[in-house]
């Protein structure tokens, strides 16, 4: 939890990052960062009061927004400011 904490909080520095500056770049490492870091605790939430969702289907969940998110940050790497 201190993890995602963390990384939700570093996402909130980007997209502050994106407002102040404008920068496209920015704004895709703040939302990178955030499906990282941040959506996988409501799958996790969601698999623990559904008890009928499987390991496998909630872990597929999990790798796939973690897959997008990195996405999101090679994007933001790799553009144009």
């Amino acid at each position: 939890m201190v993890g995602a904490a963390i990384g939700l909080f570093i996402a909130f520095l980007a997209y502050r990052g994106y407002r102040r500056n404008d920068s496209r770049p920015m704004l895709y490492l703040a939302v990178g960062f955030g499906v990282i870091l941040g959506l996988p605790i409501p799958v996790v939430a969601l698999s623990v009061l559904f008890p009928t969702i499987s390991g496998p289907l909630a872990q597929v969940a999990i790798q796939t927004l973690e897959i997008g998110g990195l996405l999101c940050i090679v994007y933001a790497l790799r553009m144009e400011p």
